[in-house]
């Protein structure tokens, strides 16, 4: 083969590959899918002191870091300030029992006493920060929160088989040391 044919043929592959690329990059992204199992066991939602639907509030158009934040050192989201929820609730449903109570904890000063529903298992060092930043999305290791009214354990995202799995899935870390301390001598 010729120089100019073998530089025409490499120039078309070149080109087929960069529309390939063109018309993949701009396929809408893939919404995110639950990367854990969920859990074989019903874990019933935990009594919290208010009652509060992630569905009701997400269909309203609230993210879940509008709520959640990540302070430093990024360990735990946060659960929302009282003030942050009054900034709607001052007018909105605000003669409900569970408002009336939420304006309660507002006037006082008080933080909402939520009850964390996951847990990180003892022994395990571990960051949401460090998830995010990896493009981790809530409904990954959560589940379908955006349709619960109650939230409970539904997935075993605590599991350790769990985070194996899902670091296998992402070329991410496994050694033990990614997730747990091991004591200096």
């Amino acid at each position: 083969m010729s120089t100019g044919r073998l530089f025409a043929a490499w120039t078309a592959g070149m080109l087929l590959l960069l529309a390939a690329l063109g018309a993949r990059a701009q396929q809408p992204p893939q919404p995110a899918q639950l990367e854990v199992r969920e859990n074989l066991a019903p874990h019933p939602a935990p009594e919290q002191p208010l009652s509060f639907s992630h569905k009701t509030h997400i269909a309203q158009g609230l993210k879940c870091q509008t709520c959640h934040t990540n302070p430093d050192p990024g360990n735990q989201m946060t659960f929302p300030a009282t003030s942050t929820c009054m900034t709607c609730h001052v007018t909105v449903a605000k003669d409900r029992p569970a408002i009336v109570k939420l304006a309660e904890f507002a006037k006082s000063n008080q933080p909402i006493p939520w009850v964390r529903v996951y847990q990180v298992t003892a022994g395990v060092t571990w960051t949401h920060r460090t998830h995010l930043q990896a493009g981790m999305q809530c409904i990954m290791c959560h589940g379908d929160v955006p349709q619960l009214d109650a939230m409970a354990q539904n997935t075993s995202v605590t599991a350790m088989g769990s985070c194996i799995s899902c670091h296998q899935a992402h070329n991410a870390p496994t050694v033990c040391a990614t997730c747990h301390a091991w004591p200096s001598n």
